[in-house]
């Protein structure tokens, strides 16, 4: 099978992903072999190929925004039947028996398998993944529009939950790539109040058709406190610029991987009055079913722009670039 593989990180214009010809994978026992349609480009796989996280396999497949169709079953399976559209998301396996999988904090699983980082992913005809940990795709949603949601839709839905803001309360995004042009749309059914800061003009005016309240740069002082906030932008000069614009007890949620240092800061000016600020780990498969029930009730629709297989380098430089607005998405099947 044609697969994209990442031997060692480099600068993505250095096109680090290289196409190559790889052996099928086998189900395990409770596995399922997919024959992947879609896999969706993440600012995670962006930080992944240019080693701003550590690279623990190698060479690997990244990509973890998998949607595909059950092509064969491991000897045990049986949670899904051939020919079904499934999903996979981040968390690809944990030990299940730890403190953490034990108290419903399975993101936190020390033993955590991860796609596309600890195991090969989808930017390939073919991935494997745990019955358990695939997700039943809703049949409206058209493959190209489900992918995102795998985990810029997942961890967007998760800091959403984090940031604490309810029914009626301001929200605050930092940056309004793949993740947030879908969170914005879940908070906007939650009835929420949503505020926008971007430094990309197509994506202030993406924010404002998808129902935000206000959208401007980091330079401009955001017209009303926020309740929460959620920092998608890999930036951690935004830390203080959201808790200086942050209602006394809220919270500030940040969604990456990945984030520059965090300047110091004036304990009295930025946290004081029960300020929080809270970092959003991986998640779990609660957050993924409550999500894909949100996004089939609500409709989420995601902007993509799509490319192929081989162009995934190109894929994740036009999201570096910020050139796209929305999410981009590789069509493979």
């Amino acid at each position: 099978m044609k697969a994209m593989l990442l031997y060692e990180p480099k600068p993505v214009d250095r096109r680090p992903l290289t196409l190559t010809e790889v052996p099928e994978p086998l189900p395990a026992a409770s596995e399922l072999l997919l024959r992947v349609e879609v896999c969706g480009v993440c600012r995670t796989d962006l930080h992944q190929v240019e080693g701003d996280i550590e690279m623990i396999v190698s060479p690997v497949i990244p990509g973890h925004q998998v949607i595909g169709v059950v092509e064969a079953l491991g000897p045990t399976a049986t949670r899904f039947a051939v020919g079904e559209r499934v999903g996979v998301a981040w968390l690809q396996d944990t030990c299940r028996c730890c403190e953490f999988c034990s108290s419903q904090r399975e993101n936190l699983c020390p033993q955590a398998r991860f796609t596309g980082w600890s195991v090969n992913g989808g930017y390939a005809e073919r991935a494997v993944v745990p019955e358990d940990y695939a997700y039943a795709v809703p049949p409206a949603l058209p493959s190209d529009q489900a992918a995102p949601l795998m985990c810029a839709g997942i961890i967007g839905y998760r800091a959403l939950r984090l940031s604490g803001v309810t029914s009626g309360q301001r929200l605050g995004l930092y940056g309004f790539g793949g993740s947030a042009h879908i969170t914005i749309q879940v908070a906007r059914h939650l009835g929420c109040e949503v505020f926008v800061v971007t430094r990309s003009p197509a994506n202030r005016e993406l924010a404002l058709k998808l129902g935000a309240a206000w959208a401007g740069d980091s330079s401009e002082t955001m017209p009303a406190k926020m309740h929460g906030s959620i920092i998608f932008a890999p930036a951690g000069s935004l830390v203080p610029t959201a808790l200086d614009s942050l209602e006394k007890g809220g919270t500030v949620a940040l969604a990456g991987i990945h984030m520059s240092p965090i300047p110091e800061m004036d304990y009295r000016r930025y946290l004081y009055d029960e300020k929080c600020v809270r970092s959003v780990a991986n998640s779990t498969r609660r957050d993924g079913r409550e999500l894909l029930e949100l996004a089939h009730t609500i409709p989420v629709r995601t902007s993509v722009r799509s490319f192929p297989l081989h162009e995934a380098n190109e894929a994740l430089l036009a999201l570096k670039t910020g050139a796209i607005s929305g999410a981009a998405v590789l069509q493979i099947g």
